[in-house]
């Protein structure tokens, strides 16, 4: 059998989902709708502020029934979304590495490498230092037992989520459907001349929301974009780092190290109201404002070709903000309807607060 074969037949026990901590409510209520679609019975465990959510089946399934539902950028709150197998939850403190091998041999499945990982909390983050420290034993335990092929193509990633000291879950995965990056969180380095943080979560929304041949054939030096809400010009550092030529509209005043890239106008302008003479490659957006009228001025932009691609954040209410988003995704379909067919996608990004961050474009 070969290994893409193997890695298909291979049985799970549902799916578990990394968030930022405090939205695992809403993470949970998207993964029972994947289930939902799946045909998958079971129920989702979940705790506040653990960082994590997972659905888990009644019987165990083939992953390949999960299709393409085990996609991580299917769900908005997830970071990383990934078939899991099996838990533990009484680890030795002396020799983890034991029954972690003797489940990951259980299973019957191979895995080209292993990740190990933890929830995005301050109390779980505590123990990365031992998820470092482990990784190369662990390795080495699963290669002496044979169910680890290193760099094996077509086998999946090992996870392995270690909530507490005592406690981990053992979850596949797939190039392709999870988050490449370890806890699905892209490492950016801040960098020293831009303005502003808020440059990272326009970085991170181009590596989260855009595959790399988009990235290739959409971010090209020379492309014209506007930036809505600009100051003090972190979004449109990036865009101008990019080599776009940039229109920055905003009645606030933009940092030094934005116009020195001279390639930027600034315009003192309601970014609500104000529109280009004629249309752009680009539009940005990340005003504060109800996200209802942020997803109604995206589709505008759009639906009159003011734009060809908008990046926008939508800042969510502290309740029912899994409503809001489905609000928003309702108000875009209902104005692009008549206009053609469109490509949405939003994610809540690792810079990201209380909002979720959002690409818009029709489809060709």
């Amino acid at each position: 059998m070969s290994s893409h074969s193997a890695a298909s037949s291979f049985s799970v026990s549902g799916l578990l989902a990394y968030c930022r901590a405090g939205f695992e409510k809403e993470l949970a209520s998207e993964l029972d709708d994947l289930a939902a679609d799946a045909g998958l019975i079971g129920y989702v465990r979940t705790e506040p502020g653990s960082g994590y959510a997972a659905f888990e089946t009644f019987e165990p399934v083939p992953v390949i029934a999960l299709g393409e539902r085990a996609d991580w950028r299917k769900p908005v709150f997830a970071r990383q979304l990934l078939p899991w197998f099996d838990r533990i939850e009484d680890l030795p403190e002396r020799d983890r590495a034991t029954p972690l091998v003797d489940l990951v041999r259980g299973s019957g499945q191979r895995f080209s490498g292993v990740v190990l990982e933890t929830p995005d909390t301050d109390e779980a983050k505590q123990r990365s230092g031992f998820c470092r420290r482990f990784t190369e034993p662990l390795t080495r335990e699963l290669e002496k037992a044979g169910a680890l092929r290193l760099g094996k193509p077509g086998l999946p990633e090992l996870h392995v989520m270690f909530p507490d000291a005592t406690s981990a879950w053992l979850a596949t995965g797939m190039k392709g459907r999870c988050a490449p990056w370890p806890m699905g969180i892209p490492r950016l380095r801040m960098p020293s001349s831009a303005p502003s943080r808020s440059t990272l979560k326009l970085a991170e929304a181009f590596m989260t929301l855009l595959s790399e041949e988009e990235r290739d054939t959409l971010l090209r030096a020379g492309m014209r974009a506007v930036d809505l809400g600009a100051a003090p010009g972190g979004w449109t550092w990036q865009l101008a780092q990019r080599g776009m030529r940039v229109t920055a509209i905003d009645n606030g005043p933009l940092r030094d190290t934005v116009m020195a890239t001279e390639m930027v106008e600034h315009l003192k302008a309601d970014g609500f109201t104000w529109r280009p003479q004629r249309p752009v490659d680009w539009m940005v957006c990340d005003m504060v404002e109800q996200p209802s009228r942020i997803a109604s001025l995206m589709a505008e932009w759009v639906a009159t070709g003011r734009c060809r691609h908008t990046i926008f954040n939508l800042k969510l209410p502290m309740k029912r903000r899994l409503d809001a988003v489905e609000q928003c995704r309702e108000l875009i379909r209902k104005r692009l309807a008549s206009v053609g067919p469109f490509d949405l996608r939003i994610k809540q990004l690792y810079h990201d607060r209380e909002e979720v961050t959002a690409y818009l474009t029709l489809k060709k």
